[in-house]
């Protein structure tokens, strides 16, 4: 059996939202990788303020009976839950729309012979665009144009 990418990840997604709900999470990402001999199935999840292990470990064994139960992932794999960290990455449009008006990081290039840069600064607008207001100014940068965007994350003491 061959694997399509996201095949798998939206099949893990039907499941563990259900769960998410009844638990007032949010669904950050789910992604289905190969690293060395072994096979990840990780699922993040977040609400406002964070989440704690507690809520990874209750989250991990719901979803854990379900995937056992519909058996359809054919790899061996290890199922991990957990926070996507303070400096997120942002992928999907939903992880877009949650950084509008935080900080983050950019790293990409505004037109294909342009250099690869790296911005930080305040994202205003995602759509069709990824528009930053950072110290020099606003930047536009075509969205095929970054190669990684991530919440950028800052500690105040």
């Amino acid at each position: 059996m061959s694997y399509t990418p996201g095949s798998f990840e939206a099949q893990v997604e039907a499941l563990v939202l259900p769960i998410l709900e009844r638990m007032a999470l949010e669904l950050v990402d789910v992604e289905y990788v190969k690293e060395g001999a072994n096979w990840f199935v990780r699922v993040y999840i977040d609400k406002e303020g964070g989440v704690g292990i507690e809520e990874c470990g209750k989250v991990s064994e719901q979803l854990g009976r379900l995937l056992d139960r519909h058996d359809f992932i054919p790899d061996a794999y290890f199922l991990e839950v957990s926070s996507p960290g303070a400096e997120r990455k942002l992928r999907k449009d939903r992880e877009f729309a949650w950084a509008v008006g935080k900080e983050v990081r950019i790293k990409g290039r505004v037109s294909e012979d342009a250099p690869v840069q790296v911005w930080e600064g305040t994202l205003l607008a995602y759509d069709p665009d990824i528009v930053l207001k950072t110290s020099e100014g606003e930047v536009r940068i075509p969205r095929p144009g970054v190669k990684e965007a991530r919440r950028k994350a800052s500690f105040r003491f």
